[in-house]
């Protein structure tokens, strides 16, 4: 075997400038619809063997060797590293009579969880990810903190895994307690009133030797009572009979119901379930039970009979509030409280007995303050146009917090008076770097069926529109995502080298409501791509840049878009950054939770004019033989178990046999890392540094 692996990596892959590892092939062809499709680099899907590893390690080595030798990544690097050291604030939160939030010091390789008693009080470290590991690859991955703010849930991710450990810690000790809950993915943790322990989801242990890439089916929900231990947690509501449904159990501000969301997929749509907890043993109550649109229990109402006001979807693309009486569920029975507006609704919460509403205009924040009859109270005063979140609190709460960005602004919290409308600065961070010599216009565009689509375009104040900037452009177009705007240290580093930062609101997210998502769902995929390219083509045309120039980027989802669009248009771009993509679009529902984007995606084995859609596009089988593909560097990581590493291997392999011409081609592969979250500060500035310098050199940049 060892003799097999080395003669794999003797013999060599040349493409005038540059030497890659050749990666063997099988002999491995599927049948889809009387069509057979070849799968040459179908071992790369298993991650452990002894043949992936090495191959990992030959690319890896190629890849870094090629990347120290730019004399710029040094430098890259130290600035990264000296505009990320600041003071960066998560958004405080109130639980009992303590106040809790997050803090990163400035290089902290994770964000530290502080209690304080008053907002003028001095704070005490709660719970300090970087203490559980010495390269800061252990995440806090999700926190809950009971209503009387004396019990903390926290959530635990490991290199990146999506698999979490949840343990419970004495708020005012600062000791955690023996409760260990394992096998924990895609849930939250949520308190019952008295404290007493807490509701979530789980799936059966899987086999250790695949728990990375095994399909994640049957997800139970549990109620978990402090100081017992987890094979005594009681199980609240599963399915067997429909092993693809998952459910989070969130309960409401009074205590009294248990809503249970249940999901399939991600195509936004699911079902709404609730348990009476206020009555031993009661049944769970099928409230919403048909899949046709999405729902969310904003919160339940006893003051004329009981109601749950609910945000939706149905009949209102853009969204809704509807009040939901549970003597009269039927949908003719059914209120609306605010109605469908031109902007596209958010989140729905309540203050001051108050409805505070999130709305997207044209991708950016605006927030609307109802009375609980759908009366108009006010639109909240901004800082200006950006991305606002947060506002969140109790009921009878009369003031919160909110954070404010925009892409020259850093997130800013701040401090709001939901009566007088009066907000004030919390936190405001200091970077090392002046925002107003940088500015943000936003364009539209026209895609090639007429669709108008917006982007953002952020540079350096005196731009000249020359067409020689070296320019990225970034987009995501699915899952219902809205790309609004967001402060970036390492975008920061890019506007700094002369670079033009350009996003694209694609058809396939939720900038527009239900109707623009679905416009870039399966069979209309095609309109994701057709939009990001004549984004492309409209910075050249208007003179920010030329394909020489043009670098494109995209991550997961955004990743398949990269993947397909250099496919299809490969003269169009200079640069090409797909990362941790869903690359390989016959196969991807065969691993961990790639089953739930099918809704998103299509059904190849199920559908024929699907597979057709899917084929037509897919990264992995469109490389042409011959071709000059731009300069890439495909990134992943050794532990991403969403979208699994082999997407990018498989493509990475394909692209190197197929490519012609002097552009590198290359792949980086992170370790003991995932599909992003949680990833360590120090780990962050290399995956920057690196990225940066890339395109320092394949742009042939000046400085």
């Amino acid at each position: 075997m060892l003799l097999a692996i080395l003669f794999i990596f003797i013999t060599q892959t040349v493409t005038n400038a540059m030497t890659y590892p050749a990666t063997q092939t099988v002999d491995q062809v599927d049948l889809y619809h009387g069509v057979k499709v070849a799968d040459p680099y179908r071992w790369l899907e298993n991650p452990d063997s002894p043949e992936t590893k090495a191959w990992v390690e030959a690319q890896n080595q190629v890849t870094f060797s090629y990347l120290k030798s730019i004399p710029k990544r040094e430098l890259l690097q130290a600035r990264l590293m000296e505009l990320w050291n600041y003071e960066k604030y998560g958004m405080p939160f109130k639980r009992g009579d303590r106040y809790f939030y997050s803090k990163n010091d400035g290089l902290q390789n994770q964000n530290v969880l502080y209690k304080i008693e008053t907002l003028t009080a001095e704070p005490f470290v709660l719970l300090d990810p970087n203490t559980l590991s010495t390269d800061g690859t252990v995440a806090l991955s999700g926190i809950s903190i009971s209503d009387d703010g004396s019990k903390l849930a926290y959530g635990l991710s490991k290199s990146g895994s999506d698999w979490q450990e949840w343990r419970v810690r004495d708020v005012v000790t600062g000791k955690d307690l023996d409760d260990r809950l394992e096998w924990v993915k895609f849930s939250s943790a949520n308190w019952t009133k008295d404290g007493a322990g807490f509701f979530y989801s789980r799936y059966d242990a899987p086999d250790e030797k695949t728990k990375l890439e095994a399909v994640n089916y049957y997800q139970k929900l549990y109620y978990h009572r402090i100081g017992t231990p987890q094979s005594e947690d009681a199980l609240i509501y599963e399915r067997p009979d429909q092993k693809e449904w998952g459910f989070s159990g969130d309960v409401t501000e009074d205590g009294r119901y248990l809503i249970i969301t249940v999901w399939k997929g991600s195509d936004r749509k699911n079902l709404i379930f609730y348990k009476d907890l206020s009555t031993p043993d009661s049944k769970v109550v099928e409230l919403i039970s048909q899949w046709e649109a999405d729902y969310t229990v904003i919160e339940s109402d006893n003051s004329n009979g009981e109601v749950f006001w609910v945000k939706t979807d149905l009949e209102a693309p853009r969204g809704r509030v509807v009040a939901i009486d549970l003597a009269h569920p039927e949908k003719k029975h059914w209120k609306t409280v605010i109605a469908q507006t031109a902007e596209t609704l958010g989140t729905v919460g309540l203050l001051n007995n108050q409805f505070v509403a999130a709305y997207l205009k044209d991708a950016h924040s605006q927030v609307k303050i109802y009375e609980l009859n759908g009366l108009l109270v006010r639109s909240v005063k901004l800082p200006g146009l950006g991305s606002v979140g947060g506002f969140g609190g109790k009921r009878s709460d009369t003031e919160t917090f909110f954070s404010f960005t925009s892409f020259t602004e850093p997130n800013t919290i701040y401090r709001y008076n939901v009566i007088t409308d009066e907000s004030s600065i919390f936190r405001k961070p200091n970077v090392k770097y002046n925002s107003s010599d940088y500015e943000t216009k936003q364009v539209f565009y026209t895609s090639k069926d007429g669709t108008k689509v917006p982007m953002f375009i952020t540079y350096k104040k005196g731009l000249k529109l020359d067409g020689q900037n070296p320019t990225l452009l970034y987009a995501y177009g699915g899952f219902n995502v809205s790309l609004t705007p967001f402060f970036s240290v390492s975008n920061l580093a890019w506007l700094e080298m002369g670079g033009v930062y350009a996003i694209a609101n694609l058809r396939g997210g939720g900038e527009y409501g239900q109707a623009w998502h679905e416009a870039g769902m399966k069979l209309k995929k095609q309109n994701v791509f057709d939009d990001f390219i004549a984004a492309a083509q409209w910075l050249i045309a208007e003179n920010y840049t030329s394909s020489a120039k043009l670098a494109i980027e995209g991550g997961s989802n955004g990743g398949l878009l990269v993947g397909a669009v250099m496919t299809q248009r490969p003269e169009l771009f200079g640069a090409a950054l797909p990362a941790v993509g869903v690359m390989d679009m016959l196969r991807f529902h065969k691993f961990t939770i790639g089953w739930a984007w099918q809704g998103e995606y299509g059904d190849v084995e199920k559908s024929e004019a699907e597979f057709k859609a899917l084929y037509a596009y897919s990264p992995l089988h469109n490389l042409k033989p011959g071709t000059r593909y731009p300069a890439t560097m495909v990134t992943t990581a050794d532990h991403d178990d969403r979208v699994v590493p082999a997407h990018s291997f498989k493509f990475a392999a394909a692209l190197q046999k197929a490519h012609k011409g002097d552009n590198p081609v290359l792949i980086r592969i992170a370790t003991k890392a995932g599909h992003g979250a949680g990833k360590p500060t120090a780990k962050v500035i290399e995956e920057a540094a690196d990225k940066w310098a890339f395109l320092f050199k394949v742009l042939k940049m000046a400085g």
